[in-house]
């Protein structure tokens, strides 16, 4: 059997091939895991998308399924117990930039209708079919990225710069950038054609 393309940058880790091959670029539409990966993703600043990875069943158990409703609630004790946990990145600011951004996230679900509403205008409901030959030549930005992490700050989001935005953005399918010689690109293109009309 010929050995599967993938994208360079997941190649000898079977944690991570398997998040490459299952979730990454897919587009997610349910407000849940687009708070789930929104929440990683701000622990992710600075750091390796890997590092979170393996603890991704760490964050689950530690913020309530990434149940943003409860996160919005949390107080000063819940932020300190978070803080002794190991199991999961213990920075204080990003602790209370989630219990922040699950309040906001709300605030957009009302005025939308859904936090998916919301974030989906900004590609017109509709997947960015990219072209990326090597996954090292793909952005780390966009002028779109720009323009949602200014309108998240605006609105009040924490650790939402463009950087975390962009990688939020191929995490949840609103661009396709699997390199196209990978097999997952043709899969997920298909998806996003799926969106239209």
């Amino acid at each position: 059997m010929a050995e599967i393309k993938r994208c360079g940058w997941c190649e000898g880790d079977p944690l991570y091939e398997a998040y490459h091959d299952h979730e990454w670029g897919v587009p997610v539409l349910d407000d849940e895991t687009l708070f789930e990966f929104l929440t990683l993703e701000t622990f992710q600043a600075g750091l390796s998308w890997i590092t979170v990875l393996r603890k991704r069943n760490n964050f689950r158990k530690a913020f309530d399924n990434f149940d943003y409703k409860k996160i919005a609630q949390y107080k000063d004790a819940k932020v300190t117990e978070l803080m002794g946990n190991a199991g999961i990145i213990r920075n204080q600011m990003k602790i209370r930039a989630a219990v922040t951004n699950a309040r906001e996230f709300m605030k957009i679900q009302d005025e939308f209708g859904s936090f998916s509403n919301y974030i989906w205008q900004f590609v017109d409901g509709q997947p960015i079919q990219n072209e990326v030959e090597n996954y090292k030549k793909a952005p780390a930005t966009t002028a779109l990225s720009d323009k949602l992490s200014k309108d998240l700050k605006k609105r009040g989001f924490k650790f939402v710069g463009s950087t975390v935005i962009y990688a939020h953005m191929q995490a949840t399918g609103m661009v396709n950038d699997h390199q196209t010689d990978c097999f997952r690109y043709p899969e997920v293109k298909k998806l996003g054609e799926k969106m239209k009309g």
